[in-house]
């Protein structure tokens, strides 16, 4: 029988899993269809992280697993993110207050309600208005893909978006769908341009900066534990 966990916290790529086993150096891991999970206490809560996979494929399959599986009452995806460049900074942390599909194309129906259907706006009101330092509240889009310079102007115009990564979309439409609060912070690793992406075809450099991203990312999460616990007493 798996353990009922007040906070679920998956983490969708490779990369960010491992950076994430280093800095929290658990004693067990435990398997699922989908990827490892261990069970840590913070700020004196009982949290889940679970290795969901890259891509909204295994991401969609994992947040309804863990739905079903552990219980929790928030829902929480920490991770990277690549940036849109003149519009982020490295190593900025993102809050998503919404998100959305870029990789839908309709070609028989209306498209604007194909993007909409998906479209997932978080509550946050369980937040105060003033966010940790060097993070702030944000569209995130997702997609299948790594961010492409060409769809810059599209990202920024088209879906008012500041950053984009593979999971987010996917990860807080299944978590509406359930009637679970969610969250999403996402650290920003790599800047793409209307011309160039910085890492593309250098995945060092996004391994080198996704160590620190979720250092930071672990350091802050007891911050929103606290937060949520305090507006949602158990």
């Amino acid at each position: 029988m798996l353990p009922r966990a007040r906070f679920v916290v998956l983490i969708s790529a490779d990369g960010e899993w491992q950076a994430l086993l280093r800095n929290t150096l658990p004693s067990a891991l435990h398997p699922t269809p989908y990827g490892d999970y261990f069970l840590q206490v913070i700020a004196d809560f009982r949290v889940v992280f679970m290795h969901a996979g890259w891509g909204k494929v295994s991401t969609a399959g994992a947040s309804q697993f863990a739905i079903g599986a552990f219980h929790p009452q928030l829902m929480i995806n920490l991770g990277t993110c690549g940036g849109l460049e003149g519009l982020v900074e490295l190593g900025e942390i993102l809050c998503a207050s919404e998100t959305a599909f870029y990789d839908i194309f309709e070609g028989m129906a209306d498209y604007a309600q194909a993007i909409e259907f998906y479209n997932s706006k978080a509550d946050l009101s369980w937040l105060p208005e003033e966010l940790p330092e060097h993070t702030r509240r944000a569209r995130l889009v997702s997609a299948d893909q790594d961010i492409q310079p060409r769809a810059y102007e599209r990202l920024t115009q088209e879906f008012g978006a500041v950053a984009a990564d593979w999971e987010s979309a996917a990860f807080a439409w299944v978590a509406k769908r359930n009637d679970i609060p969610w969250l999403i912070l996402r650290g920003v690793c790599d800047l793409v341009g209307p011309t160039k992406a910085e890492t593309a075809g250098n995945l060092s450099l996004w391994q080198a900066r996704t160590g620190q991203i979720m250092e930071d990312l672990l350091n802050q999460l007891p911050w929103y534990l606290i937060r949520f616990a305090e507006q949602y007493p158990s």
